[in-house]
């Protein structure tokens, strides 16, 4: 039978986040249960709660970064067991048969279903993210948390994580490579967290001084201040990698021209509004590249997150009750966090 579930959602666009009792399916022959222990909010979550994107359902359970205790096991469930601490990320479900799919990259399927805002197959009910009790999803789609990862700072690892470390190894970063990570939020900070353990040189640009020492204790090697012409044209020519996860409207050409031959600019931020350039000239001058990249397959997270266990790699959290996720979004707005939030589950009445 389906089971009443606590959680905090979203009733409206403009109605703050509020306790709402959910369904979760029955446990099926190949579905896990998770106990959630530890959520993380990701800046996705209040675009879906407010409705930014368009295309939210009401009534709306946000949360991606999920960890939790498996509660129980279907009878074909071979890969987790009750007890072990897991995780799910953005995605809970997918074709399974499309070519991305069987090539281990289920975050380009078509029809891939997402952990809050999808339609579950079986049941075509509305499915609900972590910011809630517990959750069933099948165990293609659970992840094993590596003995040695804080389970709190392992949560924002399922997107922020994922995220920073798939471009970073699709472009082979690492050993004798200059890369540039831009922006020094959620994203950009594991950017430069996992670059650096890469064995890259890795550079931050950031429009404000006063992050240059941050920058450093993070990871970084050196930073540059983005809005100074003569510390951008020193670097002409000289990034092999950029990782640019800033998500508000710029002008891309000042980075491009940094690139050198070959290089390439990925973008993991995603604006409201177009980027200005890149310039066709820019791009043909050296053979550069901007490209895109999303969140990273079940396979790569799971690399990812064995990867950040090896290397001690965690993000910088500030853990918060469930009732304080209203005022979190408000700071999160205002840039008031340093860097991602974490929602203890046990504050849910």
């Amino acid at each position: 039978m389906p089971s009443s579930v606590a959680a905090f959602a979203a009733a409206a666009a403009d109605t703050p986040l509020a306790p709402l009792a959910i369904e979760r399916r029955e446990v099926g022959p190949q579905d896990v249960a998770i106990d959630i222990l530890w959520c993380g909010v990701c800046h996705s979550d209040l675009h879906y709660a407010r409705n930014e994107w368009g295309r939210t359902v009401y009534p709306a359970v946000p949360g991606h970064e999920i960890v939790g205790r498996v509660r129980e096991v279907g009878s074909g469930v071979k890969r987790h067991k009750p007890g072990d601490l897991v995780g799910v990320g953005c995605m809970v479900d997918s074709c399974r048969t499309c070519e991305p799919c069987t090539e281990g990259e289920e975050q380009f399927c078509a029809h891939q279903i997402g952990t809050y805002g999808g339609v579950e197959k079986g049941t075509q009910r509305q499915t609900f993210g972590g910011y809630s009790r517990s959750v069933v999803v099948d165990e293609h789609f659970v992840l094993r948390i590596p003995a040695g990862l804080d389970p709190a700072k392992a949560a924002p690892l399922l997107c922020a994580g994922i995220t920073t470390y798939s471009p970073l190894r699709h472009w082979g970063v690492g050993p004798g490579k200059k890369v540039g990570v831009v922006g020094l939020g959620g994203l950009g900070h594991m950017g430069v967290k996992l670059a650096h353990a890469m064995g890259a040189e890795v550079v931050v640009f950031t429009t404000s001084p006063s992050k240059f020492e941050e920058a450093r204790k993070l990871g970084a090697d050196s930073a540059i201040l983005s809005t100074d012409p003569a510390q951008m044209k020193a670097h002409n020519n000289s990034f092999h990698f950029i990782l640019n996860t800033v998500s508000a409207a710029h002008n891309l050409d000042h980075y491009v021209r940094l690139l050198r031959r070959n290089g390439t600019m990925c973008l993991v931020g995603a604006p409201a509004e177009p980027h200005k350039g890149p310039g066709a000239w820019l791009l043909l001058g050296g053979r550069r590249s901007v490209a895109g990249s999303p969140i990273g397959g079940i396979r790569e997270t799971q690399e990812m997150l064995d990867f950040c266990a090896e290397h001690d790699v965690t993000p910088e959290t500030e853990v918060i009750a469930m009732g304080d996720i209203n005022a979190a979004y408000e700071r999160m707005l205002r840039n008031d966090v340093r860097y991602r939030f974490v929602i203890d589950m046990s504050t849910l009445g």
